[in-house]
């Protein structure tokens, strides 16, 4: 039986707009994060999706969005926090190594493994520890439709392995803005995905 997973970015933090690395460090969600929070609410109000279960990392930035969406009990996880960088926590996004997104790029395994030098992870365990989580919520007994909020790197090394021919960051393609949702099913110990849903916040 097929069931349906909503896998969220959380909304805009204060490390967001000062252009700091977040990944198991954290930083609290800004007046336009809370609002964007209010996007995602309203669109699963309008197309009338409700959950069985919901999840979030064990980030607050995560939780928080969590709690703006849903008043329902939810449980955090740690197997779907964003990925270590080490040393990196908490410094300028301009020390990033160029991202790793191009899965053709001939330096892509190098980029992958270039936190661990500095006592982060690589992109190989973040994929793993995501895999393992997801695939143990999902595979739950009454679990039909979750919510799981999580982070823009975890979320895109798992969909680079659900969708690799998926296009990110490109162009007028997906963005993995704050508050994007994935939504992806589960069918025999598998994801596929489905669609990728960015809010116009314009609106």
């Amino acid at each position: 039986m097929k069931k349906t997973l909503y896998l969220m970015r959380h909304g805009q933090t204060l490390f967001n707009i000062r252009g700091k690395i977040q990944g198991w460090v954290d930083s609290p969600l800004t007046e336009e994060g809370i609002r964007q929070a209010g996007y995602a609410k309203r669109y699963f109000e309008d197309h009338r999706i409700t959950f069985d279960y919901a999840y979030s990392s064990t980030s607050e930035r995560a939780s928080d969005t969590l709690e703006l969406v849903t008043e329902m009990p939810y449980t955090r996880l740690k197997g779907i926090k964003e990925m270590n960088h080490g040393m990196f926590e908490g410094e300028s996004e301009q020390l990033h190594p160029p991202f790793w997104f191009d899965p053709s790029h001939p330096e892509r395994d190098r980029r992958a493994d270039y936190y661990v030098t500095f006592g982060g992870e690589s992109s190989s365990q973040l994929l793993e520890r995501m895999i393992k989580t997801l695939t143990e919520i999902m595979a739950r007994e009454g679990h039909e439709t979750v919510l799981v909020v999580s982070h823009i790197g975890a979320m895109a090394n798992f969909l680079m392995h659900v969708a690799p021919a998926f296009k990110m960051r490109e162009p007028g393609g997906f963005m993995f803005t704050n508050c994007c949702i994935l939504k992806l099913e589960f069918e025999d110990g598998k994801f596929t995905f489905i669609e990728g849903i960015e809010h116009d916040f314009a609106k």
